[in-house]
């Protein structure tokens, strides 16, 4: 009886070790695939969010092989405010890891950082080009890796060009509008010079707010700004004509945020809520496309004819 006793002791002493490590290994999984929201009980004083892929302001979930879909500005932007209404919250820090992207969504996530009520870290990892130095200028301070690349200030318009296949097929084009350039960069027929150069002057204005955005958030002078010629730098180069502000890994990224805010960071990342079945098909998309993706990978909006980004 004593032995069966023991025996039985032993068993729900395993039980109990069992299931504690389960609580505490599921927390952190919730915690992992929530990023932060769900799972985490413990208490921050500064906000993390991410602006990871392409920025676009479109919603729903891309293929695999169309690459990470990330979050949209939109949803970043609501992340950014959700952590400014939040009275916890006493600093914010922008991680970037983004080729560019659409102009007004860049903007809108730019000015939403702005607009944030104390001391903001743009962070970038991997890369923050064009659309991605665009959000950046918004924030106070810009880190980055010596590895990483930084800048591509500079916009890309593209049109296609199908009127020598359509002359092959036989497809005439024939389309009737009111205004003179309504029908400019139509691909279907070659385009008129007083077309090109009036669409090469939309570019050079999206450029030139670019320049002065960057001018203005950075403190730089415009020309100087203009020299990097739309190049893009590693980020110890980058510092060195002051792209960045300051090389560092993540850790040195908090300690920055102890000295903004008198105390020791606990940052918490805000990010969609997103339910266990969708977060684990994002994972999926993305381990899908980093085992078919190259170094680098272009990419172009859709919808308009003439496509304008960030880049």
């Amino acid at each position: 009886m004593e032995s069966d006793a023991r025996s039985d002791g032993r068993a729900l002493l395993a039980a109990a070790v069992v299931g504690a490590t389960a609580t505490v290994a599921g927390g952190r999984i919730v915690a992992r695939l929530t990023r932060g929201r769900f799972g985490d009980a413990d208490e921050y004083n500064a906000a993390k969010v991410t602006v990871s892929g392409p920025i676009t302001r479109k919603s729903g979930r891309p293929s695999p092989l169309s690459g990470p879909g990330g979050t949209t500005a939109d949803e970043v932007v609501e992340q950014i405010e959700a952590a400014d209404d939040d009275e916890d919250v006493e600093a914010l820090v922008v991680e970037l890891n983004t080729p560019g992207g659409e102009v007004l969504p860049s903007d809108d996530i730019r000015r939403a950082a702005a607009d944030f009520d104390g001391p903001t870290v743009a962070y970038a990892t991997d890369t923050c080009a064009s659309g991605g130095y665009w959000i950046a200028s918004g924030c106070d301070e810009l880190w980055a890796r010596d590895a990483s690349l930084v800048g591509s200030i500079g916009v890309v318009g593209s049109r296609p060009n199908a009127a020598g296949l359509a002359d092959k097929l036989g497809v005439s084009y024939e389309q009737f509008t009111a205004g003179e350039y309504k029908d400019a960069g139509v691909p279907l027929r070659e385009i008129e010079e007083d077309e090109r150069e009036y669409l090469q002057g939309i570019i050079d204005g999206y450029y030139e707010q670019f320049v002065e955005t960057v001018s203005e958030g950075r403190d730089m002078e415009p020309e100087a700004i203009r020299e990097t010629e739309a190049r893009v730098y590693l980020g110890s180069d980058a510092a060195e004509i002051g792209l960045v502000d300051e090389l560092g890994t993540e850790d040195d990224v908090e300690d920055r945020l102890a000295d903004l805010i008198g105390a020791e960071p606990e940052v918490r990342e805000f990010a969609p809520e997103r339910g266990l079945a969708e977060r684990l098909g994002i994972g999926a998309e993305r381990v899908a496309f980093a085992a078919g993706s190259g170094v680098a990978s272009a990419f172009t909006s859709e919808g308009g004819e003439v496509d304008v980004e960030l880049r």
